[in-house]
């Protein structure tokens, strides 16, 4: 097993006293600030970490939380973080917003950088399906919950807290609702396949395709990252085809807005030349005018759960006990879909 590092090992490498290390890594004055920066150093590079069994013990806690977020700039983990931000304050605990830009070493990073700076514990929604972070987490104890995406490595399943959607069965009833309205071609707008909502979103619309004895056409499946842009892009493109979509899944609600300004720069009309769904039901969707059928997560009930559920982990401290909560997915009907026209024909 691999040594775990601790005070006396930097104190020895920077050749300073164990009392001089600590006021460095707990940025309080009594060392020079190059000091300071060379004990930070070291401490990355053995890879230390405080430990918080000893800090639980003699009743130190910050009360401070760390949501870590891909891009607080989408629209989605903007409502998810003020969520979190004001259920934390409920409960007398401040938060800090880090973003990765949806990079696994940035994630890392973040992770390592909050535990030197002793937050409490930590909110992820960033995590990939085979997140190398998560391991070490688990390992050491810290408190951590994962939020809107999960790691699906097996040897994890059991030892992580997570606040999800059913993305499995989000992804079946988007095809489910296209179909029944009497669409046959159906485009699916896909996240990043690495991550799980993506990728259990796929899972489940390819069963739904299967079962309903739809044609799976690889060409209709499009992983545009969760990025707007890309959507955009990926849209004109299916739409140059003779015999283009009808109907587009988008497996969020902002590559939906995405595919929405494609669809109307084609000069087509929405719903009655191509209906469209996205999931999550941002503030946004239901803007009259882009009336975005959507099939809804309650982003607010996930931040509020999570942070509820990482609170708990804090303040039970040893315990054991693993809470993971898998949310119903349920579709909100507005106009982009064309249901109100038609309803379902079969």
């Amino acid at each position: 097993m691999q040594h775990k590092a601790t005070i006396k090992d930097i104190a020895r490498m920077a050749n300073i006293s164990p009392s001089a290390v600590s006021m460095a890594l707990n940025n309080r004055p009594g060392v020079s600030e190059k000091t300071r920066e060379r004990v930070l150093g070291i401490a990355k590079k053995l890879q230390y970490h405080p430990s918080y069994a000893a800090k639980a013990l003699i009743g130190k806690q910050s009360h401070t939380l760390a949501l870590v977020t891909g891009n607080i700039a989408d629209p989605f983990y903007a409502e998810l973080a003020l969520a979190i931000e004001e259920k934390a304050a409920e409960l007398a605990y401040n938060i800090l917003i880090y973003n990765t830009g949806h990079k696994l070493e940035k994630e890392k990073d973040c992770i390592d950088n909050l535990r030197a700076r002793g937050v409490d514990g930590v909110i992820l929604s960033t995590v990939t399906v085979d997140d190398p972070n998560i391991e070490p987490l688990i390992r050491d104890r810290f408190p951590f919950v994962l939020v809107n995406r999960r790691s699906l490595d097996p040897m994890l399943r059991n030892q992580m807290d997570f606040v999800v959607l059913d993305n499995f069965s989000c992804g079946y009833k988007g095809i489910e609702h296209f179909y029944r309205s009497g669409h046959d071609r159906i485009a699916i707008i896909a996240g990043n396949s690495n991550v799980s909502t993506a990728f259990l979103r796929t899972q489940g619309s390819m069963k739904a395709i299967k079962n309903f004895g739809l044609v799976k056409d690889n060409k209709l499946i499009v992983d545009c990252g969760y990025v707007r842009e890309n959507a955009y892009k990926a849209t004109k493109r299916l739409l140059t085809n003779k015999n283009h979509p009808t109907a587009f899944f988008a497996q969020d609600d902002n590559m939906a807005i995405g595919v929405r300004e494609a669809i109307l720069s084609e000069n087509l009309r929405i719903p009655e030349d191509a209906v469209l769904m996205g999931v999550d039901n941002i503030r946004m969707a239901e803007l009259t005018g882009v009336d975005l059928t959507t099939i809804t997560q309650n982003i607010q009930q996930m931040g509020i759960r999570g942070t509820e559920a990482i609170i708990n982990k804090i303040e039970e401290e040893g315990s054991g006990m693993v809470n993971q909560i898998i949310m119903e997915p349920r579709i909100i009907i507005r106009k982009s879909c064309g249901f109100q026209i038609k309803g379902y024909v079969r």
